[in-house]
């Protein structure tokens, strides 16, 4: 059963977070530290003061709600999602997925251009927002994958194309490996392309460059994934306590992974964090990182767009990635980075796009 859903917030739980943000406990900080221990004291002073006295959740609150939400049981689990029909009838049906620390509202600025032409079905992944915490383990990338072709089913969609960056690259892929009857392609904004030494492919100075840059992640996991991996529940405690820890587990994701002139707003930013805190799914989104470990190949039996933005986590290498999927359009963007759709909508829609109206029809 599909039941229409809306948005609100009690207000109990908004004056709860305005009475903690007004009693954060701060740390001191290393004279002129910069980024050299960790995010800036006065940058999240200031984020955490907007957020108490300048950020409305109500005024962003009623723009959400001015889209169509939904609600459907899938594999017993709540699963929340956004509905925006095409004016095209025949329009073909696109599955836009997020991932961390992200969330549905990635796609706002590009439901306008897209629904022109495309049905949109923008879910929020099992333990994110809406989606509501999930209370067991296993939620793999390919179980979300099968809980998506189910939803498309319920919708009615026998034909659809799936997006997706971060995990929603890895959830589309799947999607693509267990419904190919159903998708007719998967365009991502996030590939990640480990070094092959046997690949027995030529690769220029620019693919060796992105390379290394892979090298030294693997050499370097990042904290805050190795935490999410190994140990979801242990850090899920903390941000689920402290709202200026939550902010901060998410706005650093947000300072290093974005394209520095992309600007994305304070009060975007704040509601999306805030969709973390109020729906208290800190250690349920944390433990995607456990159930969908790194370095897993993720097989996809449809055609496969890739666009590749400069300054997200990594570049993906093409001859590498044309081993494992049957590429049909890569496009090389000069602006963005990690979270494609929130900096650069206006490319991200035209690639899109591209892929699915033309790409995969010529």
């Amino acid at each position: 059963m599909i039941e229409p859903f809306r948005i609100d917030i009690p207000q109990a739980d908004l004056d709860d977070l305005n009475d903690r943000l007004a009693r954060t406990r701060w740390p001191n900080e290393v004279a002129g530290a910069g980024w050299d221990y960790g995010f800036p004291l006065a940058r999240l002073r200031a984020l955490a003061g907007h957020w108490r006295s300048g950020y409305d959740w109500r005024k962003h609150e009623a723009e959400l709600n001015e889209l169509p939400h939904f609600t459907t049981e899938i594999d017993g689990q709540s699963i929340h999602f956004v509905h925006v029909r095409s004016a095209r009838p025949d329009a073909l049906a696109l599955v836009l997925t997020h991932g961390w620390p992200g969330s549905f509202l990635e796609f706002l600025d590009v439901i306008e251009p897209l629904s022109r032409d495309f049905h949109l079905v923008i879910p929020s992944i099992p333990g994110y927002g809406f989606s509501g915490p999930t209370h067991e383990g296993g939620w793999s990338a390919e179980r979300i994958a099968r809980a998506w072709a189910e939803l498309m089913c319920r919708l009615g969609y026998e034909r659809y194309g799936a997006q997706g960056g971060d995990f929603g690259a890895g959830i589309s892929l799947a999607l693509g490996s267990v419904a190919p009857e159903q998708v007719v392609g998967v365009h991502i904004n996030y590939l990640p392309t480990r070094p092959d030494p046997d690949a027995g492919v030529e690769l220029s100075e620019t693919d060796e460059a992105r390379l290394d840059k892979v090298r030294q992640l693997m050499a370097n996991r990042p904290p805050y994934q190795a935490l999410q991996a190994a140990t979801p529940q242990t850090i899920g405690y903390a941000l689920t306590d402290s709202p200026v820890g939550q902010l901060v587990w998410i706005a650093e994701r947000f300072a290093h992974w974005t394209d520095p002139d992309s600007r994305i707003s304070d009060d975007r930013l704040l509601t999306n964090v805030s969709l973390y805190w109020l729906t208290a799914t800190a250690a349920s989104s944390a433990r995607l990182h456990h159930d969908a470990p790194r370095g897993q190949y993720l097989p996809c039996r449809v055609p496969v767009g890739v666009a590749v933005l400069p300054h997200d986590i990594t570049q993906s290498v093409r001859p590498l990635a044309e081993r494992l999927y049957d590429i049909r359009h890569w496009s090389e963007f000069e602006r963005g980075g990690h979270f494609a759709a929130m900096e650069v909508p206006d490319l991200f829609a035209e690639d899109v796009r591209a892929f699915f109206l033309t790409a995969l029809t010529s």
